[in-house]
């Protein structure tokens, strides 16, 4: 992971996670987050492979990754749509794994 590119979001799961298949024939699982910043809730999209998640809408969760924007084409037009790309998903309920996960981000971050 670049350390110039770090995301970690905690947050709830507000909707149940939908599952992808991809031409390429790997399957990735796309997530809604709310968080609240600044009194507002909002609403940050995942990205995550699909063997990698373990939650279900209402789960608390902390997310590493990296944001990216995609760009694909849609009712002839080109869009684009810009979401978390994680590394990790974990359920805040694993207190020493999420513990562990936001360890691993701050030594990341030291080192750069």
């Amino acid at each position: 992971m670049n350390a110039n590119n770090v995301v970690l979001l905690r947050g709830r799961v507000s909707s149940e996670p939908r599952l992808r298949e991809l031409p390429s024939g790997s399957a990735i699982v796309n997530l809604e987050v709310t968080t609240v910043v600044d009194e507002t809730s909002v609403s940050v999209p995942v990205v995550v492979e699909a063997a990698t998640v373990e939650c279900v809408a209402g789960d608390e969760v902390v997310v590493v990754g990296t944001v990216r924007r995609r760009f694909f084409r849609a009712g002839g037009a080109t869009q684009s749509r810009t979401e978390v790309l994680a590394d990790k998903v974990v359920r805040a309920s694993r207190t020493r794994a999420a513990q562990k996960l936001v360890s691993s981000i701050v030594v990341l971050l030291d080192a750069a």
